[in-house]
């Protein structure tokens, strides 16, 4: 144990982060960017060490993958704050009511302070560092806490964060369950969390002791959505993309699907063909993710075994004939570990599979009638942090926008919503609350400081006691130009 992952070890660092963040109220322009700077350094100067890391956490999960998956959004994100940052940081005019004139107002944007972020296992990079691009470009200092389940990204991050940044601007500090508990129960400024929705009521309780605001990226059941006249065979390669990225263990995948009554069988043979384009084999491919833990394969399993039970369709994809057979040796289990994606026909709401979110690559498909099946099933359940829908129709796409409410929504794609820099990411509901990303999120991390500044000529004090006719007179006036 290190002793930034003691009690003692965490809170001398929140200590000491505080402390220089009270000092220092606000942040120079030119600071700000800088650290955001050296944070763009430590990506590109240590790509190979961090695609390396959530290779062995992983067991099997391609360089490339952790590159188009963590690293290039985190790229791109930096590169969007960087060019609006200058504007972002400046003091916003706000119009002043004529009743107040001649005096001026404006927002004065300011940091908040110290920014705590617990962030997740599934795109340890990306989700631990996104958020840290909005608290340092807001000004604030940052302390995170990675997933125990990477300690291999985790020790990296730790390592490479403390030769870019003092401890007081930016530390990572590892540990268990135990350890981001304490970063939860800290007197912080802000807390970030992304995570299950069960283990984000126990953070949002914990922050609620010390009034922390919170932001909490959970997870959900996001559905998709196929409507009649879409082109069946694009729609299966994209939705078969955004499910089987990581192997399903993405927080925005699509975790059920609504096809036409009919068609699922269709869907089912275009999506085979479209997994077999992508992953013509799954044991030992490079390119299909490894389930994070056997703990975590197994309760996948249990799924599927309680699907086959209540008679459900389950359909286990096969690899492409002739396709390589499993290298010899992996890192760790990896191999083991890389489950192949399913199609569950015919799930029922009595399947734990269709209460659970399900993290994997396994991909319920129901049958419906009308649109308004869809809308009653999605509006019955908590609101999910993503939708999906497919089709033709700009009618028919506007009416399930309009009837459904959800964090964000992809049409006739997934996923990609996220990588929009314009667009805030965030749920909303039981998939949780607050929002990131772009101005959005610099905007998250910021106090913006209501300011009036009174003329001289200012006319306040006509309405100052002791009251009487004139007093009746200035109100008669004002209530007319209201």
């Amino acid at each position: 144990m290190t002793a930034a992952s003691t009690p003692d070890g965490v809170r001398r660092l929140f200590d000491a982060q505080y402390r220089a963040s009270r000092a220092q109220p606000d942040v120079p322009l030119a600071l700000r960017r800088e650290r955001l700077l050296r944070l763009r350094a430590l990506l590109d100067e240590h790509t190979p060490l961090l695609t390396a890391a959530v290779q062995a956490d992983f067991g099997m999960r391609s360089p490339r993958l952790t590159e188009v998956a963590d690293l290039f959004l985190l790229r791109a994100q930096l590169a969007h704050t960087l060019r609006h940052l200058a504007r972002w940081c400046r003091p916003q005019g706000v119009r002043t009511p004529l009743y107040l004139r001649p005096a001026r107002a404006w927002l004065q944007r300011q940091p908040l302070g110290v920014v705590g972020i617990i962030s997740p296992w599934n795109y340890p990079v990306q989700l631990a560092l996104a958020p840290a691009i909005g608290a340092l470009a807001a000004g604030n200092r940052v302390l995170l806490k990675p997933s125990e389940l990477t300690p291999h990204t985790a020790a990296q991050l730790a390592t490479l964060v403390a030769q870019y940044f003092a401890p007081d601007e930016f530390c990572v500090v590892q540990g268990d369950a135990e350890v981001a508990a304490q970063v939860a129960a800290l007197p912080l400024d802000h807390l970030v969390f992304t995570g299950s929705t069960a283990v984000g009521r126990k953070v949002a309780q914990a922050a609620a002791a010390n009034l922390t605001p919170t932001t909490l990226e959970l997870g959900g059941k996001s559905p998709a959505i196929i409507d009649a006249d879409c082109d069946l065979a694009d729609a299966a390669r994209k939705i078969a993309h955004g499910k089987l990225l990581n192997a399903g263990q993405t927080c925005i995948a699509p975790d059920y699907l609504f096809v036409p009554r009919g068609s699922e069988v269709a869907f089912a043979d275009a999506y085979r063909a479209a997994v077999a384009r992508m992953f013509p084999w799954f044991e030992g491919n490079p390119d299909y993710a490894s389930i994070i833990t056997p703990r975590h394969l197994a309760r996948l399993r249990d799924l599927l075994q309680q699907a086959r039970e209540l008679g459900a369709d389950v359909r286990e994809l096969e690899p492409v004939a002739g396709a390589p057979a499993p290298p010899p040796q992996s890192i760790g289990d990896g191999v083991a570990r890389q489950m192949r994606p399913t199609l569950v026909l015919g799930a029922t709401p009595a399947m734990r599979l269709m209460q659970e979110e399900i993290f994997g690559p396994v991909l319920p498909v129901l049958g419906y009638e009308h649109l308004d099946e869809v809308v009653a099933h999605i509006n019955a359940h908590p609101r999910p942090l993503s939708l999906y829908w497919f089709g033709r129709g700009e009618a028919v796409r506007d009416e399930v926008l309009s009837r459904t409410v959800s964090g964000g929504v992809t049409v006739n794609d997934t996923l990609l919503h996220i990588a929009h820099e314009r667009l805030p990411f965030g749920g909303v509901g039981d998939s949780g609350w607050g929002a990131y990303h772009g101005e959005q999120g610099f905007l998250r991390f910021c106090h913006q400081k209501p300011v009036l500044a009174q003329s001289r000529w200012g006319a306040g004090k006509m309405l100052y006691p002791p009251y009487g006719a004139r007093f009746d007179r200035v109100m008669a006036l004002l209530r007319r130009l209201l």
